[in-house]
């Protein structure tokens, strides 16, 4: 029997655990052709797992603080003993396993700041022959201060170091030329691979019970949009007598969840969890959603067909979600509350209003694990293909 070719991943995730979600997804279907390890630079919840098929390899976990300066998430490494330890660690396991193919998730075209570490990596992997290739969601940051010059520096990057780029998204919903835009054009190739989900076949439907379903992604950021749905929730509990669940996050911090728990005590139709084992069966089994709009979870809102409004998380920088759930809505799929209207009265009368919202079917390509799968496996073993 053929041994499976090596595959080594890096995966670095800081706000959020969309990036991190769609890598094990991505791993998942991997592993089913490649021996793959996952290098991953952020801290890991324990109530994430990873796919048993795949071998980690936990680095020192760096974040961004509330400055904007990163900040070493495990008390034995300050910022530059981190650096550092990471480094040698990815060469390290880079050296032991001889991959035949390195996915890089999201770098050259962010993750800017973590050259440092994966520049080394795809010179190592060019120096072998390794196939090298980027793994890229749907839809970019594209308002910073320097986005000439970042674009056109990932452009470099991207033509100097990888052999692919691929792109999780369906060409008919986002491009990646539309939030991307170096002077000078790509000459790496780009395949689109449809959007990333853990299952692509349909759901099987659940019996929908009177329930609002509010969700925060990681939690990092969704503290806003929680305090504001369990305020929302003591008109909505009298008017309808639905229940309103809300699901923190796994990463939600420590005061963040404390103010949370303090917020819902003692009111009625109310339920906080830090999490739940499966978001999909939730929202199947809910007569509305509201969310933020992170790429797993309104690929899994859209997946249910639950009557959904979203509520992006947006900086002046950072438009991706507002960009996506604007899209979705033109398609049908859900409905959008700008994030600078949210206060209680206004999310209470949007709660109150998907009960006679029906989504369409968003006809989007939900294939990502599979093409990103076939497409690695004819670039490393042409034969397979012929």
């Amino acid at each position: 029997m053929t041994p499976r070719p090596a595959l080594l991943f890096y995966c670095q995730h800081s706000v959020g655990l969309g990036h991190l979600t769609r890598s094990y997804a991505l791993c998942a279907g991997l592993a089913q052709r490649f021996r793959v390890v996952l290098v991953c630079g952020g801290a890991v919840p324990a109530a994430i797992r990873p796919p048993d098929s795949v071998e980690m390899v936990a680095l020192p976990p760096l974040g961004v603080g509330p400055d904007g300066r990163f900040v070493s998430q495990d008390p034995q490494f300050a910022v530059d003993e981190a650096w550092a330890a990471r480094k040698r660690r990815i060469i390290a396991s880079y050296r032991a396993l001889r991959p035949r193919v390195v996915l890089v998730e999201l770098f050259p075209f962010g993750r800017a700041k973590f050259a440092r570490e994966l520049v080394p990596l795809l010179e190592a992997a060019r120096a072998d022959g390794a196939l090298a290739a980027c793994s890229l969601r749907d839809i970019l940051v594209s308002r910073r201060a320097d986005q000439q010059a970042h674009d056109d520096r990932a452009q470099a990057l991207a033509d100097a170091y990888l052999d692919t780029v691929l792109v999780h998204s369906d060409p008919a919903f986002a491009r990646l030329e539309e939030t991307f835009a170096p002077r000078a054009p790509l000459r790496v190739p780009v395949r689109y691979t449809g959007f990333v989900v853990r299952d692509a076949a349909a759901p099987p439907a659940l019996g929908r019970a009177p329930s609002v379903i509010v969700s925060a992604g990681g939690g990092r950021v969704g503290e806003r949009l929680l305090q504001t749905a369990a305020a929302a929730q003591r008109t909505l509990w009298p008017a309808t007598g639905a229940t309103m669940r809300l699901i923190a996050g796994p990463l939600v911090p420590g005061d963040a969840w404390e103010r949370l728990q303090a917020a819902v005590a003692g009111q009625p139709g109310i339920d906080l969890v830090r999490s739940v084992p499966d978001l999909a069966a939730e929202l199947r089994g809910a007569s509305a959603s509201v969310s933020q709009a992170g790429y797993n979870t309104v690929l899994e809102v859209v997946r249910s067909r639950v009557p959904a409004l979203a509520v992006p998380y947006a900086t002046p920088e950072e438009d991706e979600q507002l960009r996506r759930a604007r899209r979705l809505e033109r398609l049908g799929a859900l409905r959008v509350l700008d994030p600078d209207r949210l206060d209680p009265a206004t999310l209470a009368q949007a709660i109150e209003r998907l009960s006679t919202f029906e989504p369409r079917p968003a006809s989007v390509d939900l294939g990502g694990v599979s093409a990103t799968c076939r497409i690695l496996d004819e670039l490393v073993r042409p034969e397979v293909a012929a």
